[in-house]
């Protein structure tokens, strides 16, 4: 399947929503996971340590990236205006050896993370930033099979 993030493209044979460590991961995380988890087409797996969602159709996985900027634009109208403001992006990471592989052994893929920013000050003091990466909350956008 074809997958677009903001004009990135992907041809992968699926997507695997993450959420690690469920008992830690924060609310927000929650609420991006439970989203996406209510959209049609949507296979949920459960272990002890991580739950996944398995993401097959292209028309899901453009709802769920819908879904997930509606989540996070309404967590940065929640600021506090005037003293607060909230930003977040996507951040794009993975990793290979000359073979393909990650350092895990599986076949290299390309792994989506959300990063959350606050700055926070009031007029006359200085402004205070902190970036928060959604460690529990990742994608995974599969390689196609390595032959």
């Amino acid at each position: 399947m074809r997958v677009d993030l903001y004009g990135l493209a992907f041809e992968t044979p699926r997507v695997t929503v993450h959420l690690w460590s469920p008992w830690r991961a924060s609310a927000l995380e929650h609420r991006l996971f439970e989203l996406i988890k209510g959209l049609p087409r949507v296979e949920l797996e459960k272990s002890p340590d991580e739950w996944r969602l398995l993401v097959a159709d292209p028309k899901t996985w453009k709802a769920a990236v819908q879904a997930v900027a509606r989540v996070l634009k309404g967590w940065q109208e929640e600021a506090d205006p005037g003293s607060e403001r909230r930003t977040w992006r996507w951040l794009v990471e993975g990793d290979t050896d000359a073979h393909g592989y990650e350092q895990t052994g599986d076949p290299a893929s390309v792994w989506l993370l959300v990063r959350v920013s606050l700055e926070r000050g009031t007029p006359g003091e200085p402004e205070k930033g902190e970036d928060i990466d959604l460690e529990g909350f990742s994608v995974r956008v599969w390689a196609n099979d390595i032959a």
